[in-house]
């Protein structure tokens, strides 16, 4: 048993209710003293499952702000949080954290390591901030004993930018998927239309755009299909959508959106295909859970997707904004047989179990940690 303290630092609770809790599980097991880290919002009650665990708000972590005086708040917010509770270690995730939370750790003299959970949009688009977030990186780097990415492409990308070097990097398939939780449930029921879902932000970045033009064209020619978009609008990304083009889409019957849910497991289990065209990721997490419940999938030839995705054997993968390439994925779909695609979701599910359960990714986490 170990007597160490960590601080576990995200730009969200919700982040840490969806995607953190296996590590935090994995570490109290272990006898490591947690503090969370995160503004607050209605996601607190994982502190229900882990009582043990202090949660610490931070009111200068704003995910979407561009403002450096905000910026160097949360800088100084963080130092004096590290000051007080004086971790042994600190684990950051998100840009934010990774960055001025990395500071803020090699300020105050603390051996920190940074997640980097995907590149984002700063990353995608290039200009000013691609520029600027990628100094930052760089130079905040500096302070993390080890910078942990989620994808390889993501490792390859910095190493080959200059942002780090080759000895403080390390690759992890994602965050994991609980597959105890996210399991195949019967699916014998006869439908009159195949279901094709997106489920995520509405973002251009996601492919939203792209999955809905495929529809349209899918739906001109195969009556008898369905696209549905399960997600809400990220109001302060620059990325969203705007509510027009959702009202459109809807108005004209290319989606049917179910809104915001909290728990997809229902609309995974009726669907026979996910999809998403994302532009890139960390390690797409919807993609893992459609896997774990034995769904084919369709999605993207770029970081942290591809990762996911045997060609032909648990799904397809297509050019990035590329409408034709993604209507043929489709296409080729529906051109399966029933075992056919019960097959390809069987594989699926060997692969999450294998490659991407949740306690194997969190082992592989809590390694690291342990070496630092």
């Amino acid at each position: 048993m170990s007597d160490r303290s960590i601080a576990i630092v995200a730009n969200s609770t919700w982040n840490i209710y969806n995607f953190r809790l296996n590590i935090i599980r994995k570490l109290r097991d272990e006898g490591f003293k947690v503090t969370v880290i995160a503004p607050l919002d209605e996601y607190i009650e994982y502190k229900e499952q882990f009582p043990g665990v202090r949660h610490i708000p931070v009111n200068n972590l704003e995910r979407d702000n561009t403002n450096p005086f905000k910026d160097l708040a949360l800088m100084f917010e963080l130092r004096r949080i590290y000051k007080a509770i004086n971790p042994d270690l600190v684990l950051h995730y998100t840009h934010k954290p990774n960055i001025f939370g990395g500071f803020a750790a090699g300020i105050s003299g603390l051996p920190s390591i940074a997640v980097v959970t995907g590149l984002g949009y700063a990353f995608i688009r290039k200009g000013w901030l691609n520029n600027l977030t990628r100094l930052l990186y760089k130079l905040a780097g500096r302070f993390h004993k080890k910078i942990v990415f989620e994808n390889k492409e993501d490792l390859k990308y910095f190493l080959d930018k200059g942002l780090t070097n080759k000895s403080k990097v390390v690759s992890i398939k994602g965050c994991g998927v609980d597959t105890k939780n996210y399991f195949p449930v019967p699916n014998g029921i006869e439908k009159e239309k195949t279901i094709f879902t997106f489920i995520g932000r509405l973002l251009y970045d996601k492919g939203i755009v792209e999955f809905v033009e495929a529809a349209k064209l899918i739906r001109a020619k195969h009556p008898d299909t369905e696209f549905w978009v399960v997600g809400e609008l990220d109001h302060g990304n620059p990325s969203m959508v705007e509510k027009e083009m959702l009202l459109d889409w809807i108005d004209r019957q290319y989606i049917i959106y179910h809104g915001f849910l909290r728990d997809v497991k229902p609309v995974i289990g009726k669907s026979d295909c996910i999809i998403l065209p994302s532009f890139r990721e960390g390690m797409p997490r919807i993609i893992l859970e459609a896997m774990s419940m034995a769904k084919p999938v369709i999605t993207t030839r770029t970081a942290g997707c591809r990762e996911t995705v045997t060609e032909g054997e648990n799904g397809y993968l297509v050019n990035v904004a590329d409408i034709p390439d993604l209507v043929t994925a489709i296409e080729r779909f529906l051109k399966l047989e029933k075992a056919e695609r019960h097959k390809m979701g069987d594989y699926g599910r060997e692969m999450a179990v294998r490659e991407f359960n949740s306690e194997k990714i969190a082992e592989a986490l809590f390694e690291i940690i342990s070496l630092n």
